[in-house]
């Protein structure tokens, strides 16, 4: 059984989730708010929202029910998160790697997983901030939203459930990892296209070619093909 909770507001729904996993006895346990005043993003970043215009939402997953590798797990988490936001806006959505999920150039959610013990059982926490009604986004220049660039207006709970059944029907029926890697590489933002890096805080031309299994992506720079691992490289388009 898969239960999905609301809290009016909170400063992280990663950080509030446990508090519901020690009372409920449930492989798939989903907390949200349309208030989150202090999100967390990859490797210490920070997710900045308005309130009542965006989602914040976390799943914790048992993780007996997995066999994958936490990069596997990762690649997987952001391809059904990109197939139910290509569903809903019918638009062409990508992935940047490794797990920012981007609509016309534009980002519109970070994904933040980590693996956690709670209460003596061993859990996936798929945090995930989606940027949907918010129209201002002056301090961020490479993020958008989802009304914005659809022209489309979305109710905040209808998505949030939608959201969560979705997910909760996807992570009951994991492809192989063959499967997972090829879609993952289909899916990259600026695959095969010449694009502008940073590495050791100096700008040159590269080509991302593709993902491996081990969480790397590799790229044709000038010097040759090349593999990086987050954070050594940023990709400025």
């Amino acid at each position: 059984m898969a239960q999905l909770f609301y809290l009016k507001e909170c400063p992280s729904t990663n950080d509030e989730i446990s508090k519901f996993l020690l009372y409920e006895n449930s492989d798939f346990i989903a907390l949200h708010t349309f208030n989150q005043t202090k999100g967390r993003g990859q490797y210490g970043n920070t997710w900045s929202s308005t309130a009542e215009k965006n989602v914040a939402y976390t799943l914790a997953v048992s993780t007996h029910h997995f066999t994958l590798s936490d990069f596997m797990f990762n690649y997987y988490t952001a391809i059904i998160i990109r197939d139910f936001l290509a569903n809903m806006t019918e638009c062409d959505v990508k992935i940047k790697w490794p797990n920012d999920i981007i609509l016309k150039s534009k980002k519109i959610v970070g994904i933040l997983i980590e693996k956690k013990k709670i209460n003596q059982k061993n859990y996936f926490i798929i945090g995930a901030g989606f940027n949907v009604l918010q129209e201002n986004f002056d301090e961020i220049s490479n993020a958008s939203s989802l009304s914005v660039l659809t022209g489309k207006r979305f109710r905040l709970e209808e998505f949030t459930v939608s959201l969560h059944d979705f997910l909760i029907e996807k992570l009951s029926n994991i492809p192989t990892d063959g499967e997972i890697l090829k879609r993952f590489n289909d899916l990259l933002f600026r695959k095969d296209e010449i694009s502008v890096f940073e590495i050791d805080k100096k700008r040159q031309n590269g080509i991302i070619k593709f993902c491996d299994e081990k969480g790397e992506i590799w790229i044709e720079l000038e010097e040759g093909l090349r593999s990086f691992y987050h954070k050594e490289i940023k990709l400025l388009y």
